[in-house]
């Protein structure tokens, strides 16, 4: 692992390719959103934060190949050496969620240094016609976001943002009015029919393409393509700047493919300047 990587990636590269269980994969998650951390954690304090016991912490650790959870955090000691802490002392409750959000961007920026996931899920997204865009609960905001933008450059955008039974019917409409991906936005709490919906979709033949918190959210099993995108977690609710920028890189990403995106953005902008639309 080279040295110049984050905290977040040298976890993350440590758990690919072994096959969790939903209670390892848990762990994992817990583990990438405190990466700092975790090198310093106990194995009760670890089972605590993820919400598990002790012993599927140390289940864990061998499923990765070491002896137990010690060995572990000895080799997270090792590749992972402690970084200089910022400056928090000071800073309030809410000074402190604007930094760890902060953080959370400069995770995204590192992550986005490889560009290749995000390219192949813009073209995957600019070819379906039409695009359902899928965010329910906490996601829904990010999920009509996304979806207000895309229909100015995309000819046909379908927001999914409601649950219930018809759910899935708005996915086989889509499916049959000739739609070959869709696009989900899922954070926590993660709803189960999220879950469900996405599994539903990939059997109609749709290609999933996911922006989650991490790649260990439940939505990970049923998703082609999965971009992270941490949250934060300092208040009493979830934040998520990093998942909505990453919803509009991967909107940018998605109008390189476009074709005639810049045609359609410049014929808006001139109907909005004859109706007078806009104040400014």
């Amino acid at each position: 692992m080279s040295g110049t990587e984050s905290p977040t990636a040298r976890l993350q590269a440590l758990f690919e390719g072994h096959r969790l269980t939903p209670t390892q994969r848990r762990i994992a998650h817990s583990m990438v959103r405190r990466a700092a951390d975790v090198p310093f954690l106990s194995s009760v304090e670890l089972a605590e934060l993820a919400g598990v016991s002790q012993p599927s912490v140390t289940r864990f650790a061998v499923a990765l190949g070491f002896d137990g959870y010690p060995a572990l955090r000895r080799h997270l000691r090792e590749v992972a050496p402690a970084e200089p802490a910022p400056e928090t002392g000071s800073y309030n409750e809410y000074q402190q969620a604007v930094e760890a959000e902060i953080a959370n961007l400069r995770h995204l920026a590192e992550a986005l240094a490889d560009t290749g996931p995000v390219r192949r899920a813009g073209r995957v997204l600019a070819a379906s016609r039409p695009l359902p865009v899928l965010g329910l609960r906490a996601a829904a905001a990010q999920a009509h976001g996304f979806a207000y933008f895309a229909a100015k450059v995309h000819p046909d955008v379908r927001l999914l943002n409601e649950g219930g039974t018809m759910l899935h019917d708005r996915i086989d409409a889509a499916a049959r009015a000739g739609a070959s991906a869709l696009l989900c936005f899922a954070l926590p709490r993660h709803p189960r029919e999220v879950v469900d919906a996405l599994a539903h979709a990939r059997e109609t033949g749709l290609t999933v393409v996911s922006v989650a918190d991490s790649p260990f959210a439940p939505v990970a099993k049923v998703s082609d393509l999965l971009l992270p995108a941490a949250v934060g977690t300092g208040l009493a609710f979830d934040t998520a700047c990093a998942p909505m920028l990453l919803g509009r890189v991967l909107l940018e990403a998605m109008c390189d493919d476009l074709p005639d995106a810049q045609a359609r953005l410049e014929e808006f902008d001139a109907k909005a300047a004859a109706r007078g639309l806009f104040v400014d």
